[in-house]
């Protein structure tokens, strides 16, 4: 099997109405975070089904999937790399993390990210140093850095939710909205896992940190709560 006939399933599936639909949600104008990037109108669950008889593309054409202008054709990569991920070969999650941060400049719209980054950077690194996570936060690409904060949700699924909060931290000051969104996403789910520790954060940082990454942090607190934090970042 090859990209290309991957490709030609899914071109086959084409909606240009739903593309044009994409394109204006994933902010493809002049400026927009997904710039210049072009959809052919497929719903994720349909890709998904068409991927699955593609599962053995070897990393060649997984490559030349990522290599695609077309989103839906680099997010079936990225869903391929995902399954193979989450199964017990070594060799082949070694691959799939190497080719994910080798190409990350195709991995590059929040959808493609959230995919993939937990089976194929998180778990493999979950009994490895965690150094390229705190890299990839310091990184000037949005992608990167949300890869690194996203990652960390297959630790918090082990209860190991140290690298959340500090990866949480390095990226507070974070001038993107898909950045405080990620954060406040991971931090809800850390405080899922042990909302002490979660409180301690927003003691911390609650005052500074930005209004949505607060917001989605708080949607599992009671009222009382949400509101003790809410009072703190308004008399910043």
């Amino acid at each position: 099997m090859t990209a290309k006939e991957l490709i030609n399933d899914l071109d086959k599936l084409a909606d240009p109405g739903r593309a044009k639909n994409s394109a204006w949600f994933f902010k493809t104008n002049d400026g927009g975070y997904g710039a210049g990037d072009k959809f052919i109108g497929l719903k994720v669950p349909l890709t998904r089904v068409v991927c699955k008889k593609y599962q053995n593309l070897s990393l060649a054409e997984l490559e030349k999937l990522l290599e695609s202008p077309i989103h839906e054709h680099r997010l079936a990569a990225i869903i391929i790399m995902a399954s193979r991920a989450k199964r017990k070969n070594p060799t082949d999650k070694k691959e799939l993390y190497d080719l994910y941060l080798r190409r990350h400049d195709r991995v590059n719209n929040w959808d493609i990210v959230d995919t993939g980054c937990r089976d194929i950077i998180g778990l493999y690194l979950i009994d490895k140093p965690k150094t390229i996570l705190y890299q990839l936060a310091r990184s000037k690409d949005l992608w990167e850095r949300r890869t690194a904060i996203v990652s960390t949700s297959a630790f918090i699924a082990r209860n190991e939710l140290e690298d959340t909060f500090a990866i949480s931290e390095l990226l507070l000051n974070d001038k993107e909205d898909l950045i405080h969104k990620a954060v406040g996403w991971m931090l809800r789910e850390a405080g899922k896992k042990d909302q002490v520790l979660l409180k301690k954060f927003l003691d911390k940082h609650a005052a500074n940190m930005p209004r949505t990454t607060l917001r989605y942090s708080l949607e599992k607190f009671g009222p009382k709560d949400r509101q003790h934090y809410i009072e703190q970042k308004s008399k910043k």
